[in-house]
């Protein structure tokens, strides 16, 4: 039986805090945990439409009721289609996290590979991640690679 599950409005609360643990170990912690409020009630909602294109993977911390060990979010996007994709079904990983004391125990790989199998079940062709150097390995060994991104953006 696999500990990775499909999270549920009622563990957005959780789900944002892994998220905070990831945008703090990518910079320099100590972030401002003000916006969870303000998303809480549209994660929850996001997690409630079983149907929806956002979907987030956890694993139950095995030492803290109520909390979470690990977990991984994604979402499909349309773009139109091209060759080696021409349904244009793209996934984005991101929030990919473990609880600082529940590293190292493959919570992280079990939710991206539950990512990935939903992701195909749904014909997505590519899958985007932008990895830190530490998870890097992680990817690789999945069969992601580097791709030169020329990215921009622009924030409104």
């Amino acid at each position: 039986m696999s500990l990775v599950r499909r999270a549920t409005p009622e563990d957005a609360g959780e789900v944002l805090r892994l998220r905070q643990v990831m945008i703090d170990s990518l910079f320099d912690g100590g972030g401002s945990i003000e916006w969870h409020a303000a998303s809480l009630p549209t994660v929850r909602g996001k997690l409630a439409d079983a149907e929806g294109s956002f979907v987030a993977f956890v694993v139950d911390h095995p030492d803290r009721p109520e909390a979470l060990a690990a977990l991984v979010a994604g979402t499909i996007e349309y773009r139109i289609g091209r060759a080696d994709n021409p349904h244009g079904a793209v996934g984005h990983v991101f929030s990919v996290a473990t609880d600082p004391d529940a590293r190292r125990r493959g919570y992280a790989r079990a939710c991206m590979e539950t990512l990935l199998d939903w992701f195909r079940e749904r014909g997505v062709a590519h899958v985007d991640l932008n990895a830190s150097a530490e998870a890097e390995p992680l990817y690789a060994a999945l069969g992601f690679v580097r791709k030169p991104d020329p990215s921009m953006r622009l924030s409104l």
